[in-house]
C-alpha cells in the first residue's frame, strides 16, 4: 500500500487521512509547522482599534481568523460595518461565519491569485484610499500585498501567531520516512523549507518523493530545493488534495 505523509496539523491530517483511506493510501501525520500565538503588542491593540478605518480585511488561515476574532470581542462590542471580509479558503472562513460575519471567499482555488479574482475588487481599486488589512502569521501573504499596492491600496498586517519548526523535526521525520513514506503534502513555502532542513542528509532521497502543493509558488520552490516529482493540487483544502493524490496516485 502506498504511504503519504501529511505535514498540517494533527486534526486536520487526521481528518483528510480518513478521506485518502478510501483511495487505499496509507497515512503518517507529522506537522511541519508549529503554530504559537503571539502575545498581544501595542502594534495588534492599534490596529485593531483603527478596524472601522479599513474596507477589506482578508484571513489567510483558521488560526488567524481565531485570534483575531478574540481581538475583536476585546475592542469592538460589535463589529464596525462597511468592511468587507475575505478569507482564502473555507476553513479559514469557518470561524468568522460562527461569528455572524458576511465573508467571502474564492470558489476557484485558494491562493492569492484566486482571492484576488473576486469581484468585489473591481469597486475596491476605483477607490484611492482604499486601505486592506491582513490578520495572517508573522510572514507570509506578500504577494497578496504586493498586488493590492501594485492597483493603489494600502495593506497592515495584524501579525498574531509565529511559525516554528516542531521539536525534534529532524528525528520524527527519519522514523516516519522508515516506514515507507513515498509521498508527501506539503502546504506553504515555509514548512516546505523545514522538511529540507530537517531532511539533512536524507534529502538525496526524500528529494524524490512525490510532493503534492497548493500552487505553482510553492511548487517552484520545491523545484528549486530538488524535488522532481511534484504535484499543484489548486488549493490547500481537502477536497484540492484529495482530488490531485487522486488523479496523480502513487504506484504500490
Amino acid at each position: 500500500m502506498s504511504r503519504i505523509l501529511l505535514t498540517r496539523q494533527p486534526d486536520d491530517n487526521q481528518r483528510l487521512a480518513q478521506r485518502l483511506c478510501e483511495l487505499g493510501v496509507a497515512c503518517e501525520s507529522l506537522p511541519l509547522l508549529a503554530l504559537v500565538p503571539l502575545q498581544e503588542t501595542d502594534t495588534q491593540r492599534r490596529l485593531m482599534l483603527e478596524l472601522d478605518r479599513y474596507q477589506v480585511v482578508i484571513v489567510v488561515s483558521r488560526l488567524a481568523a481565531t485570534l483575531g476574532l478574540e481581538l475583536l470581542d476585546r475592542y469592538w462590542p460589535q463589529a464596525p460595518v462597511g468592511i468587507d471580509w475575505l478569507a482564502v479558503g473555507p476553513a479559514s472562513a469557518a470561524p468568522l461565519s460562527d461569528y455572524a460575519l458576511p465573508v467571502q471567499f474564492p470558489g476557484d482555488g485558494q491562493d492569492s491569485e484566486a482571492l484576488m479574482r473576486l469581484p468585489l475588487w473591481q469597486s475596491h481599486f476605483s477607490h484611492a484610499d482604499l486601505k486592506v488589512m491582513i490578520w495572517r502569521g508573522v510572514g507570509g501573504r506578500e504577494h497578496l500585498a504586493e498586488q493590492v499596492c501594485a492597483a493603489g491600496g494600502q495593506v497592515d498586517y495584524l501579525e498574531l501567531y509565529r511559525r516554528e519548526p516542531p521539536p525534534d523535526l529532524e528525528i520524527k521525520l527519519a522514523a516516519v520516512a522508515a516506514t515507507g513514506v513515498d509521498g508527501i503534502v506539503v502546504l506553504s513555502t515555509q514548512a516546505l523549507t523545514h522538511w529540507r532542513e530537517s531532511a539533512g542528509a536524507h534529502w538525496s532521497q526524500q528529494r524524490h518523493w512525490r510532493c503534492w502543493v497548493p500552487s505553482a509558488r510553492v511548487a517552484a520552490l520545491a523545484a528549486d530545493l530538488g524535488c522532481d516529482d511534484v504535484v499543484i493540487c489548486g488549493g490547500a483544502d481537502d477536497a484540492a488534495i484529495f482530488a490531485a493524490v487522486q488523479a496523480h496516485p502513487l504506484k504500490d
